[in-house]
């Protein structure tokens, strides 16, 4: 088995499918940490959905307990359903999402002074093996990708 054929199978176990093949040949050809690349975007995309697909739970559980108990009270007796709730919340999440993927890009957003944003540290994702050890690759711009993996069928 090659190195292609091992990612392929990696991908595609993790969902990539069609284009598990292009992901694997992406890694190996060109040195990418697309496997984590993939991995990370995949979790943040099941974090992102389960805001619509989990709606009737945590609508139900807010009701009774939480910050937004009065919040989705309201909606609920201005006639919104919990499936209403989780499009809008799944919605927020993903643009929470992508605004914290493209901040690990560039996390200059212009809200300083420029003579301050240029002392101030940056951040960076790095790959790690199954061990726990870094590999030296990191995870660059992530946002990129985010829409791409958006899973089909998701709530809208």
């Amino acid at each position: 088995m090659t190195e292609i054929d091992r990612l392929t199978a990696l991908f595609s176990a993790l969902g990539a499918d069609a284009d598990a093949r292009d992901w694997a040949e992406s890694e190996v050809e060109e040195g990418l940490p697309q496997l984590a690349r993939y991995r990370l975007l995949r979790t943040v995309w099941q974090d992102v959905d389960a805001w619509g697909t989990a709606a009737p739970q945590w609508v139900a559980a807010y009701r009774t307990d939480g910050a937004a108990a009065d919040a989705v009270g309201r909606a609920l007796a201005a006639g919104l359903t919990p499936e209403d709730l989780g499009t809008l919340a799944r919605e927020v999440a993903r643009e929470t999402a992508f605004g914290v993927l493209y901040a690990l890009t560039d996390p200059a957003d212009g809200s300083l002074p420029a003579e301050v944003e240029e002392q101030l540290p940056g951040w960076r994702l790095a790959e790690l093996t199954p061990a726990g050890a870094p590999t030296g690759r990191h995870l660059d711009a992530l946002h990129e990708d985010f829409a791409e993996l958006e899973p089909k069928g998701g709530v809208s």
